[in-house]
């Protein structure tokens, strides 16, 4: 991993056909992690075995809990003749043997390259009776020579609109729906209780709190007790709107709600930070007709008081950052509020607005900061940049320790994955109280840095 290890900064050459360590992952991890977020369902890998082990293992070790998908185990034959016979004898194994509520199906490079029509294999699977009554299946395409893990998520969660969301003549005025883009289960589950804060019901999906964070009863469970149901799912069509945290991960299903059901969907930022979390709340409060609960008041209170008490330590840091776009813009914004300088951005995810929102998040001060987004947008390029001219602070996914170890530099862990540390997935980053969270794990990468190099006659006892 560490290629720049023993070299020295110089010209950056521009490169347009090779990407050297990605700062992004594949498509069909992202949908398998949507999928995991509705209850009782079983994800589907249509492709080789391969691919689903690399799939479920990265999620395993991110999250230190399984990850249950199943495959359509692809052989030399299903590659030349198609894979439709392997999907309806994969959906009607499941079935019964699983027993799941629902089979969320993500194509592969393979089953995309071959052309496999999924809805087609489902109308056979339907007609040939595979399919039990009150069972769905639902599918997403995914092939991962395009698009990023972010863009997986956001393609399965539009599927859940597609295939699952309905309205009546019901409208539920109390509810509203809550699509979280890419957070960790911890964040879902801040970010519901900041809804209900304000007299509201989050139908909140896809949603991993309680299936990737599950506790141990001593008993197995295929299928944890968290997640969407299919009935809350159905119900988002009667929600008084829709709160897509993310355009590049929600703002797709959230759009697909609206054109589907009439729901109006609100396009917010991941609310990570005092300015994110704010407008998140704000829309709330718009929506509920109320004033903002006193519990939450009293939060961004606390924060603030950190951000001035510890501002000394902030000022003027410069920091590096890589991973999703929906994680970025909110996360540079919230270190701009310190005073800090998100001196490097990049992401492998495409889409269409990142560049946009950095820009505007970054103001008058984007001529001192460096983003990048697409296939070279690299590990490899920000260790480049970091040779010629350091930082002060790693903001990143594990692939970050190995710059951070050979340019000694703090780091802190954040996004996905996370495959050498836990507490991602127990303690939120959202909200007032996420981002206090995040400024004590600044904080300690700050201090512990100073601690191990300060001489003898500094090394302080106090702050």
């Amino acid at each position: 991993m560490s290629l720049l290890r023993h070299t020295k900064g110089g010209e950056i050459k521009e490169r347009l056909a090779l990407t050297v360590n990605p700062a992004k992952t594949c498509q069909p991890i992202g949908a398998m992690y949507a999928a995991l977020g509705i209850h009782g369902c079983l994800p589907h890998s249509h492709g080789s075995q391969g691919c689903c082990a690399y799939h479920r293992s990265t999620l395993t070790r991110h999250y230190k809990e399984p990850a249950m998908a199943a495959t359509s185990s692809f052989t030399e034959g299903s590659s030349v003749f198609g894979g439709q016979a392997n999907l309806l004898q994969a959906i009607q194994n499941i079935f019964t043997l699983y027993k799941p509520e629902v089979i969320a199906v993500h194509t592969t490079c393979l089953s995309e390259t071959i052309g496999d029509d999924i809805p087609q294999i489902f109308e056979k699977a339907r007609a040939d009776g595979l399919v039990p009554e009150g069972k769905f299946l639902i599918h997403a395409n995914t092939p991962s020579y395009v698009g990023s893990h972010v863009t997986g998520y956001a393609n399965m969660a539009r599927a859940m609109v597609k295939y699952l969301a309905k309205s009546s003549d019901e409208v539920r005025s109390r509810q509203v729906t809550i699509i979280p883009g890419w957070v960790e289960p911890a964040d879902i589950r801040e970010i519901k209780g900041i809804v209900r804060l304000f007299g509201l019901d989050p139908v909140t999906f896809p949603d991993t709190s309680d299936v990737l964070d599950s506790p141990q009863t001593g008993v197995f469970s295929m299928y944890p007790r968290g997640g969407a149901t299919v009935d809350q799912i159905r119900s988002s069509g009667d929600s008084i709107a829709s709160i897509a945290l993310g355009p590049t991960c929600a703002g797709p299903a959230a759009k697909l709600l609206e054109e589907k059901c009439r729901v109006k969907s609100i396009a917010l930022p991941i609310p990570i930070g005092l300015q994110a979390t704010d407008r998140f709340v704000m829309a709330l409060a718009k929506i509920s007709g109320g004033k903002v609960p006193h519990e939450l008041a009293r939060q961004r209170g606390r924060l603030l008081d950190l951000m001035t008490d510890m501002h000394q330590y902030f000022y003027g840091k410069t920091v590096g950052l890589w991973g999703d776009p929906d994680q970025l813009v909110p996360l540079s914004q919230f270190l701009m509020s310190v005073d800090m300088l998100p001196k490097y951005v990049v992401t492998g995810s495409p889409g269409k607005v990142f560049l946009r929102r950095m820009g505007k998040i970054l103001g008058d001060r984007a001529h001192d900061t460096q983003v990048r987004q697409g296939p070279q947008a690299d590990m490899f390029l920000l260790h480049q940049w970091i040779k010629n001219e350091k930082v002060d602070l790693l903001i990143g996914n594990t692939y970050g320790k190995y710059i951070a170890r050979d340019e000694n530099i703090p780091f802190v862990r954040h996004g996905f994955p996370i495959l050498d540390r836990i507490g991602h997935q127990y303690f939120p980053t959202v909200g007032y109280m996420g981002a206090i969270r995040l400024l004590e794990m600044m904080l300690a990468a700050f201090m512990d840095k100073q601690d191990r190099e300060s001489p003898e006659e500094s090394f302080e006892l106090t702050m």
